[in-house]
């Protein structure tokens, strides 16, 4: 029996610029997670609110989810592409003057401008994948395709790390005497600190500008609908009369949430196990968050070709569960045990947003388009649950361990309670998924 390719040689080139765009916008998720830390320290504000960058980053993506795929459903794949790539770098480049204006307020603007044009991407390029091949390679070949998501990922914590982290100042300022330094001094190393910040998203920036030019010029075959589209109403109710959908439209809010759970607190993790650790013994978050999204990478490429043997619905099951078993050791572990478990959290999660995807939309044909905003949409689980991650830890005062709960959990430890119940809701998903399609 001939097994249908990954992708054709006819649809080889359209697949590779597609696929270019994951790694592009894996670029600025990751770029962004450890603002928050940053943000806390440079302008020393709470928990709560620094994690609004995650409110603002991931909240475009609610905003323009279903506009993007109403866009695309009209105009074409290409157009989507275009105009997503537009306001992927106006949002960048705005950094500028909300460095330049030292307001935290315009660099929340930003990043919520920027992730319209991510929305926008993200809304085209999966259901595009998903039609660039057979319908039995179309979950395969999404994960193909998202595997080099985290890569884009990696660079950007490699860039948020060498050329922000390692250059602010304020580190500098936190170790000398309030009586040192001047109002003005404290000033100047905020504005520096806020100008090293904005610098790689203006740099990307540009980057963007340069990609969005190829795609304009560039001819690019469109896929054509198969037939006359139903109107909207009728589009909704069939979407939704389907459980793999809307049950992977929540599965997807809840996957979502936990990744950006683990990847923006587990800095916060790092700087509790720091504090009964000597000088000469301290522990670089960037670098587990590095060995996070190599997890994450490793794990998407293994999946990718075990889903070729293993029906997707069943290996995602397994995983969410070792993912949940994870965080509950790193709830209760307060050495480097939980540290090591939030790094395998990340393996667990390799599979999800392409497999959720693939399952959600199986059998949808061209109504995918109007489908694919309602998972994009869900991405707005990134916008809503860090901040209740937040007010976990601040449930004492700004610090991370004011208070421990049940005996000796620090709150910051509990606070990963969330991605826990998160991991369990998708494992959910998964058992229903698998017992539908048998």
């Amino acid at each position: 029996m001939k097994t249908a390719p990954v992708v054709s040689k006819e649809l080889l080139l359209p697949f590779i610029l597609v696929t270019f765009l994951f790694f592009l916008w894996g670029f600025p998720n990751d770029l962004t997670n450890p603002m928050v830390e940053v943000f806390k320290n440079v302008l020393n504000i709470s928990n709560v609110r620094a994690s609004y960058v995650q409110l603002a980053f991931y909240g475009g993506y609610a905003t323009m989810a279903i506009p993007a795929a109403l866009f695309i459903r009209k105009y074409s794949y290409k157009a989507g592409i275009v105009l997503g790539l537009f306001m992927f770098m106006i949002g960048s480049l705005m950094m500028y003057p909300a460095a330049v204006l030292v307001s935290y307020n315009i660099f929340l603007v930003s990043f919520y401008i920027l992730t319209f044009g991510l929305a926008f991407l993200e809304t085209t390029a999966n259901p595009m994948i998903l039609e660039l091949g057979d319908k039995e390679t179309a979950t395969q070949r999404l994960n193909l395709s998202q595997a080099f998501n985290p890569i884009g990922a990696l660079t950007g914590q490699v860039v948020a790390r060498i050329f922000v982290v390692d250059r602010l100042e304020t580190e500098i300022g936190a170790d000398v005497s309030t009586e040192v330094l001047s109002a003005v001094q404290k000033q100047q190393i905020i504005e520096h600190d806020l100008g090293i910040v904005s610098t790689p998203y203006i740099v990307l920036g540009f980057v963007v500008l340069t990609v969005m030019l190829l795609f304009i010029f560039t001819k690019f075959k469109d896929h054509k609908q198969t037939s006359e589209p139903l109107d909207l109403r009728t589009s909704i109710s069939k979407l939704f009369s389907n459980k793999d959908y809307y049950e992977g439209v929540l599965a997807q809010f809840f996957y979502i949430a936990c990744q950006i759970m683990v990847w923006t607190f587990i800095y916060q993790y790092v700087t509790n196990l720091n504090a009964s650790r000597g000088p000469d013994e301290q522990l670089n978050a960037t670098v587990y968050v590095a060995a996070s999204t190599i997890s994450f990478l490793i794990g998407r490429w293994i999946c990718t070709f075990m889903i070729k043997y293993i029906n997707s619905a069943s290996l995602m099951l397994i995983f969410a569960l070792v993912g949940a078993a994870f965080c509950a050791i790193a709830i209760i572990s307060v050495n480097m045990v939980g540290l090591y478990c939030l790094v395998g959290v990340s393996f667990a999660m390799s599979l999800m947003f392409p497999t959720i995807y693939g399952l959600a939309l199986r059998g949808m044909g061209d109504e995918a388009k109007l489908g694919s905003a309602g998972l994009i949409l869900a991405i707005v689980g990134g916008a809503l649950m860090p901040p209740l991650q937040g007010r976990i830890i601040d449930l004492g005062g700004t610090g991370l361990r004011d208070i421990t709960i049940m005996g000796n959990i620090p709150e910051v430890n509990f606070s990963f309670i969330l991605p826990f119940v998160c991991l369990l809701l998708v494992a959910v998903y998964s058992l229903r998924a698998r017992n539908r399609s048998r």
